[in-house]
């Protein structure tokens, strides 16, 4: 989608304009707008509220031109940004494959300041991501149509914030890219090649460790996982140096890009879902690409750990023991509670490589999550009580939203291993806070650290302000807030 700004007056000046769309606060309508407009919208009890959409044909030259008013209810109310971004993404939602190639939104009159302009801007850009690579029968009908927005009346400094909201919006979209993409097409070493693509030329450095170098700095825990697939893992750690002087943060993402469960295999029913286990690691690469792109000023590592958990006659069994790169030996009670184990060996080398302040892990890691949460919240657990806060206010504000959940002792009990220093699954109550205590044990004290269990905010079954179904983009927003009110402030 194509975001370009143009003169307040383009709409009347015989520009060619087809399809324009206003803002309307509640109980406002537009004192410029024709009568007949006025009076059909109020027959059709469009009053502005939040959500409401109302369009009409209106003269234009020797044609009729696509009036279009969207509600962006009480300016004062709360929720404001997330009223705005209904409203953005109900426009490109409404008009995505209606036949029109550009939708002019005019924001005269609507009130806005120049961020809250850029929201609805950077929510309208994506709900209109689609991923239509396989799809060859479309019909014309089908298929989108809208491919550009013409800003017309945009406020003061609106151009400015957009630069950095576009630069959100395309790690959003890389992020989606990367989880809808099926797994014959991104594995371990394709998710390395495309990052390596779309970085290429951002400043962004690359390292990336392959099955001979793991072997080296004994990863026994995450190669465990990935012995069964005749994909060779692989790590990637993308730094981008925006600030020099301070010790880095650490984004670190789950990166099973399919999951059968291994030896303990799933069921059948479904599974073609376990394409978007690498939903953290996605998150985290479109974290690093927003980043490099908005110039952010701060240190930051962003480590993905990438396998395939497949169950053929190499995979490990259910009671193998291994050993972690930091030592500690694990007891494989289930095969299918593999993220917690890449993350531990991702975890360990980015703390002994780059010796980061802060840990931040993003993983699709448990169904527990989302039977407690749903589809509306990713859990946070954290050892460190400003961190959460953080994280909190960051996903509050980016609408990645976050509920904080329990770790502690009584909790941690419950994986000891009678064999191992750690055994891989606790019992099926408590299932993502005993996960969250897994990865807590690979933690060198001293290190802020706050795990995202994000397995029910990925990937959704029905449409949303910004995302369709299929990939929502989840963490990027949330990761690049917080490192603009923590790091850069």
């Amino acid at each position: 989608m194509i975001i370009e700004f143009a003169a307040a007056d383009a709409a009347t000046s015989g520009s060619g304009l087809r399809l324009v769309a206003r803002f309307v606060p509640q109980g406002e309508l537009p004192a410029d707008a024709d009568v007949l407009v006025r009076g059909a919208a109020a027959a059709a009890r469009f009053t502005g509220k939040a959500g409401q959409l109302f369009e009409a044909l209106v003269p234009a030259g020797d044609g009729v031109q696509r009036l279009a008013f969207a509600g962006i209810g009480e300016p004062g109310a709360a929720g404001r940004t997330a009223t705005l971004e209904r409203a953005g993404g109900g426009l490109t939602a409404k008009y995505l494959t209606s036949g029109e190639t550009e939708l002019a939104i005019d924001f005269a009159g609507s009130g806005l300041s120049a961020e809250e302009a850029a929201a609805v801007l950077l929510a309208a850009r994506l709900r209109a991501w689609r991923h239509d690579v396989y799809r060859t029968k479309l019909s014309d009908e089908q298929k989108p149509s809208l491919a550009k927005i013409v800003v017309l009346g945009a406020p003061e400094g609106t151009e400015a914030v957009w630069e950095t909201e576009a630069a959100i919006a395309e790690g959003v979209e890389f992020t989606r890219e990367l989880v809808t993409e099926p797994a014959n097409v991104i594995y371990p070493a394709s998710f390395v090649e495309r990052c390596k693509a779309r970085l290429e030329g951002t400043g962004i450095e690359i390292v990336v460790l392959g099955l001979a170098e793991m072997t080296a700095l004994g990863m026994g825990a995450l190669l465990g996982v990935a012995q069964g697939s005749v994909r060779e893992p692989k790590i990637i750690a993308m730094r981008w140096k925006g600030k020099a002087g301070a010790r880095p943060t650490a984004f670190v993402g789950k990166g099973v890009t399919f999951d059968t469960g291994g030896i303990s295999i799933k069921p059948a029913a479904g599974m073609e879902d376990m394409k978007w286990d690498m939903g953290g690691a996605a998150a985290v690469a479109g974290t690093m690409l927003a980043l490099a792109k908005r110039k952010a000023q701060a240190d930051v590592i962003g480590v993905c750990g990438l396998v395939e958990n497949m169950p053929d006659g190499n995979a490990q069994r259910p009671g193998d023991v291994v050993t972690s790169m930091s030592g500690q030996t694990v007891e494989v009670i289930n095969t299918d509670a593999e993220g917690r184990l890449v993350l531990c060996d991702a975890v360990t080398w980015v703390q002994k490589e780059c010796s980061p302040a802060t840990i931040v892990d993003l993983a699709t890691l448990t169904g527990a999550i989302i039977i407690s949460l749903g589809h509306e919240h990713a859990g946070m657990f954290a050892n460190d009580d400003l961190l959460a806060g953080q994280l909190d206010a960051a996903g509050k504000a980016s609408g990645d939203k976050l509920w904080r959940m329990p770790i502690g002792p009584a909790y941690d009990k419950l994986i000891d291993s009678p064999i191992a220093d750690i055994k891989n699954v606790g019992p099926r109550y408590g299932g993502s806070i005993t996960a969250a205590q897994f990865i807590q044990r690979f933690v060198d004290k001293g290190v802020a650290w706050a795990h995202l269990d994000i397995a029910g905010t990925v990937w959704v079954d029905k449409p949303g302000a910004t995302h369709d179904k299929g990939a929502t983009g989840f963490g990027v927003r949330l990761l690049d807030r917080y490192v603009r009110d923590v790091l850069e402030a």
